[in-house]
């Protein structure tokens, strides 16, 4: 029998404060952790560590739902998750880095974009539109008080209503405070994203 893997050294926690026995969760939230399991093959550790306190656990999804799942919104799923690897790498922000590169690398069907994202953004093969985006919010995120009328121009001129320049913002605004929460209470992913939608095996071919 093959002996089964020990999770990393890395990843042996999931939160430095207490994770409350989810069996003694509200029943809504027990809800909303088997859905999870039953789409994602895992619960992620932020809802995980959010169950300490059930009612910003509910706000958490709540926004979270609107602003990354959410059928209204103006940019592309893809542009929502780019934002968050680049909001996320400037702020060295380990869980939000794994989870959303995982998610860009599924969403794109480039198994390498997201780590460039990750590294340095400005040597990805982007486009004029997505650079511009990108641009905006790592200054938002680097300097907001600099943040300014040419910024937003500049969005602008790549082609962004209004009504998407809002949308960046609040998408960038939002990783900003969750990459917060991360660091704060000392969050670390899920080991599951780090070998998701990766580059084939080469040994496979020659099996």
């Amino acid at each position: 029998m093959a002996k089964k893997r020990e999770t990393p050294d890395q990843l042996q926690h999931v939160s430095k404060l207490p994770i409350p026995d989810p069996d003694g969760l509200p029943e809504d939230l027990q809800k909303y952790m088997r859905i999870c399991q039953e789409k994602l093959g895992l619960i992620p550790n932020v809802i995980r560590a959010f169950s300490l306190r059930p009612e910003k656990l509910r706000t958490f999804i709540g926004k979270y739902n609107e602003l990354m799942l959410g059928e209204d919104a103006l940019l592309s799923r893809l542009d929502r998750e780019m934002i968050a690897v680049v909001v996320s790498s400037h702020n060295h922000c380990v869980y939000c880095i794994t989870s959303h590169s995982q998610a860009v690398r599924e969403l794109s069907d480039d198994p390498v974009l997201g780590d460039i994202l990750m590294i340095n953004y400005r040597e990805a093969n982007l486009t004029e539109r997505q650079r511009a985006m990108l641009d905006y919010a790592w200054k938002l995120t680097a300097d907001p008080a600099k943040t300014g009328d040419a910024d937003r121009q500049l969005l602008v001129d790549a082609g962004f209503t209004p009504e998407d320049i809002f949308e960046i913002t609040d998408t960038t605004a939002y990783f900003n405070y969750t990459n917060r929460m991360t660091h704060g209470l000392g969050m670390l992913p899920n080991e599951e994203y780090f070998g998701m939608n990766r580059l084939p095996d080469p040994g496979l071919h020659d099996k």
